[in-house]
């Protein structure tokens, strides 16, 4: 059996437009991180419930999913951002594969 297909996300990303955006530490050059690729949503879903302060339930009514989903993205995106930030990895913002992701 197939999984279910992903509903729309409404996202207003100020990278939705870009390919790519990369966050990284100074002086150690991109080729020689890891990198961990942050979804559009992801970043929206961080943006709304902490940069904003809205609820995960008014959050999930802007994007136009459940407020579970967005407890499941916000839970991913702090995941990803603060294991960039402790072990020194690249953040990758979009939807471009990543040559390297850790798990």
């Amino acid at each position: 059996m197939s999984p279910r297909s992903k509903k729309p996300r409404h996202c207003s990303c100020p990278f939705q437009g870009e390919t790519s955006q990369v966050f990284k530490p100074a002086g150690i050059p991109l080729k020689e991180l890891v990198r961990l690729r942050l979804h559009h949503d992801e970043l929206e879903a961080l943006h709304l419930c902490d940069g904003l302060g809205l609820t995960q339930e008014d959050a999930g009514g802007r994007m136009g999913i459940s407020r579970g989903t967005v407890q499941r993205l916000v839970a991913s995106a702090r995941r990803k951002t603060a294991q960039a930030l402790i072990e020194g990895y690249a953040l990758v913002v979009g939807e471009e594969p990543a040559e390297e992701e850790s798990p």
